[in-house]
């Protein structure tokens, strides 16, 4: 295999005709975004913007995957508009270069890395930078290094592009203290599976008259939101994405009682699963998770259906929990875990994040990062029904297993050992 160019700032090669993916990869975390533009440098509409809001472009030719420190752009070079002249690549933060470090960029094909470059972060202090563009040239593809600096963040960077940005005003999150007791021991549920997994992939975005970027971070001190009643809150999407890449991840295996949680795959990744207790309205409780086939359903109870597990830790997109808003006035409690696997026993090292999609709501995150590495069980947040609202509760708190953190939280479960 030939090894990949280097791109310089400026410097420009020939991009195969084909379906390529553009990974960006940075030590902090950034807003990437990509930008469909005509010959006029603007886009067409806001379907033309993909970001962490809007994932997919109005047609799905150009998608983004991945998260916040390690992102893909995947984009259907043959499937573009012919009014679409070029496709910009660029990212924002709330800090500058010189403290977010050093920027990678890498073009692939399939597997095999085509080009690469580097944003030095030396000395510079833009915090929004347009970093490189696929364009066409005598009806074929290229794609340029450009690395510009631009003042300002997303908003002004998205509008420079013609994308219409909505002033609606963010929705603030609410602080609260969660104060849990912890108990100790270990896995899997002994209830009735539910039915078998179904493998989907997010809905696309519905087109809407202007784009929000309001991005809501739960923390310690921001540890819960409310969102107001509805009729129906359509389908409701929990993501856990982690960072896979192998070189995060280079730790001796754990031995004794953790050592088949903490075993590396082959390929040295991460094996991060996410799972949930659900509390119904009627008193049935429920658990959700890969482990023992217990995949739920979306349109019977317990209205909450994981997505085909990623069983190899290498899907860049993470794993998905889907719940069915349309049902939520049955549903009392929906508490989201994740745990370890396999891979690297701490979780700083995974870089988690868990971001719950609401439609017509932002996006609401949370990090898993506060985690000791003898602890391979996060209960991360809840979603409780206050008389019709949705009340998402950050809770954080790590323990060795499925029983502790059971007891934790009195769900009162009977556990066993359990396995893929």
């Amino acid at each position: 295999m030939s090894q990949p160019q280097t791109l310089v700032a400026g410097a420009n090669a020939a991009l195969p005709t084909d379906n390529i993916s553009i990974r960006i990869l940075s030590q902090n975390a950034i807003d990437c975004a990509a930008y469909r533009i005509t010959t006029e440098g603007k886009v067409r509409g806001d379907g033309d913007m993909i970001f962490y809001g809007q994932t997919r472009s109005d047609d799905g030719s150009v998608s983004f995957r991945g998260h916040d420190s390690d992102g893909f752009f995947d984009i259907n070079l043959p499937a573009q508009p012919a009014t679409i002249d070029k496709i910009a690549l660029a990212f924002s933060s709330a800090q500058t270069l010189a403290q977010i470090g050093d920027v990678d960029i890498q073009v692939l094909q399939g597997s095999q890395v085509l080009l690469t470059s580097q944003l030095s972060a030396s000395g510079r202090n833009e915090k929004a930078i347009i970093l490189a563009e696929c364009y066409r040239r005598q009806g074929s593809w290229k794609f340029r290094f450009i690395a510009q600096g631009f003042e300002g963040g997303l908003k002004p960077l998205s509008e420079h592009f013609g994308v219409e940005i909505s002033d609606d005003a963010p929705v603030q999150a609410h602080s609260q203290n969660q104060n849990q007791s912890i108990n100790t021991q270990k896995p899997i549920n002994t209830q009735k599976a539910g039915s078998a997994a179904q493998t989907s992939t997010p809905p696309p975005i519905p087109a809407s008259p202007s784009i929000n970027l309001s991005k809501i971070t739960l923390t310690k001190n921001q540890s819960s939101i409310n969102l107001k009643k509805r009729d129906d809150f359509g389908k409701i999407s929990v993501n856990l994405n982690w960072n896979q890449r192998p070189d995060t991840a280079k730790q001796a295996p754990k031995k004794g009682l953790l050592g088949d949680l903490f075993k590396q795959h082959k390929s040295g990744g991460i094996d991060l699963d996410v799972g949930a207790m659900i509390h119904l309205k009627n008193g049935e409780k429920t658990l959700i998770q890969a482990l023992g086939n217990r995949f739920g359903s979306l349109q019977s109870a317990p209205y909450v259906l994981l997505r085909a597990d990623d069983r190899t830790g290498q899907v860049s997109g993470g794993e998905w929990l889907d719940i069915n808003g349309q049902q939520w006035a049955q549903i009392e409690e929906v508490f989201i875990f994740a745990f370890i696997y396999e891979g690297a026993p701490n979780w700083a090292q995974t870089d988690g994040v868990v971001t719950i999609h609401v439609p017509d709501q932002p996006p609401i995150e949370t990090r898993l990062t506060e985690g000791s590495n003898n602890s391979p069980m996060c209960a991360i947040a809840r979603l409780v029904n206050q008389q019709g609202s949705i009340n998402v509760e950050r809770i954080n708190q790590y323990f060795k297993g499925h029983q502790e953190m059971d007891k934790a939280f009195n769900w009162g479960f009977s556990w066993k050992r359990g396995s893929k």
